[in-house]
């Protein structure tokens, strides 16, 4: 995998990881921050860490969400987390999948996890580098897709924990029972 960059990045799924798992989630007041999703996203930010997600949105594909509708749940949850004292550098998302209902999104890409599209155009566009960067997220897919994109990854056990109907075979570097104790992992693994 190509690195843009000397520094890393965490790379964080969102659903389940961040947020509450809610199947084919649309609007904004389904939205809940896990417990202590903003604290972990804290420390990373006090140690000037770039924080991307990168998630698999299959609600527009489907044609049960809109992208604009995606963008309002993502805009309501930076702004959940600046109430925090916690910011996202960064969001990208794949409105694809190969059997979507709308035709235009019907597409068999390399942005949806567990490919790595989302994880190098992330490295292009903000100078990361992969190999020194984490995955983290609560599904198979999100530890199969930053193992292919070169990162080490985390799983947690909130969401999915690692019992996703995909079941891609894989195993995380590292297991946590959450966000938080993952970031307090990778920090300490690196001396951070």
């Amino acid at each position: 995998m190509s690195s843009y960059g000397s520094r890393g990045a965490v790379f964080l799924d969102r659903d389940g990881t961040i947020i509450q798992q809610v199947e084919l989630m649309c609007q904004v007041r389904q939205l809940r921050l896990l417990p202590g999703a903003a604290n972990a996203i804290r420390l990373f930010n006090e140690k000037e860490i770039p924080v991307l997600i990168v998630t698999n949105q299959p609600v527009v594909a489907r044609g049960t969400c809109t992208e604009d509708e995606v963008e309002l749940i993502h805009d309501e949850l930076k702004r959940r987390l600046l109430n925090k004292g916690a910011h996202i550098d960064g969001i990208y998302y794949c409105p694809h999948h190969p059997n979507a209902t709308l035709e235009k999104y019907r597409v068999k890409c390399s942005c949806r996890k567990p490919g790595t599209g989302m994880f190098l155009r992330a490295a292009r566009e903000r100078c990361v580098n992969l190999s020194r960067s984490v995955m983290i997220g609560d599904t198979t897919q999100d530890i199969m897709a930053g193992t292919r994109a070169g990162t080490r990854t985390i799983l947690v056990r909130t969401g999915h924990g690692g019992r996703d109907p995909w079941q891609y075979e894989c195993a995380p570097d590292w297991t946590a029972r959450n966000l938080l104790e993952a970031a307090r992992l990778w920090l300490e693994a690196n001396n951070l």
